[in-house]
């Protein structure tokens, strides 16, 4: 199975398009994909998910996470790396067996020219610490506000190619 992470808990995000745009794509390639967008983490998650704990709303991520093979990461660019709450969402999960062998694709999205180039080289490091294999193919997409039409669709020739390479790469994976 496979899990596509929207890795903001900010509403209304350009990460949720991107990362239902990979669902669409996704489906047309006949592979159903579930989504989790980190804005639904429980609110008081630092509170009652850390440290072997575990609250009923948590349990169902957790149950998720466990379910999943594979992980397409949309990671936005927050303060030259990755958001937070995608590594609140790391030490939530149970260690090692949430992610240990699984598989990973990344995709860093920026509204600034590099595409949240060192988030994804963070975020490659922790994935290699919970052991999790990640495609060699990591894209980087800058500039997003000018990537996206009015219904969340990629419009750039050359991105939606390279979209359309790591999925098909990913895919087989």
């Amino acid at each position: 199975m496979i899990t596509i992470i929207a890795a903001t808990n900010r509403p209304n995000s350009n990460t949720l398009k991107v990362a239902k745009y990979y669902q669409q794509q996704l489906k047309i390639k006949g592979v159903v994909s579930n989504l989790l967008s980190l804005e639904h983490l429980p609110t008081d998650v630092l509170n009652t998910d850390m440290y072997g704990k575990r609250s009923q709303a948590f349990q169902k991520i957790q149950d998720l996470i466990n379910a999943t093979d594979k992980f397409l990461f949309i990671m936005p660019e927050y303060n030259g790396s990755y958001p937070g709450v995608l590594k609140v969402l790391i030490d939530a999960c149970s260690f090692p067996d949430s992610f240990y062998d699984k598989k990973a694709a990344l995709t860093g999205i920026s509204s600034g020219k590099y595409g949240n180039i060192r988030g994804v080289d963070h975020f490659t490091g922790v994935c290699h610490y919970v052991h999790l294999n990640v495609l060699p193919l990591r894209l980087h997409i800058p500039n997003i506000k000018t990537e996206l039409d009015a219904d969340g669709n990629l419009i750039r020739e050359d991105t939606v190619r390279f979209v359309n390479e790591q999925i098909g790469k990913f895919i087989h994976f």
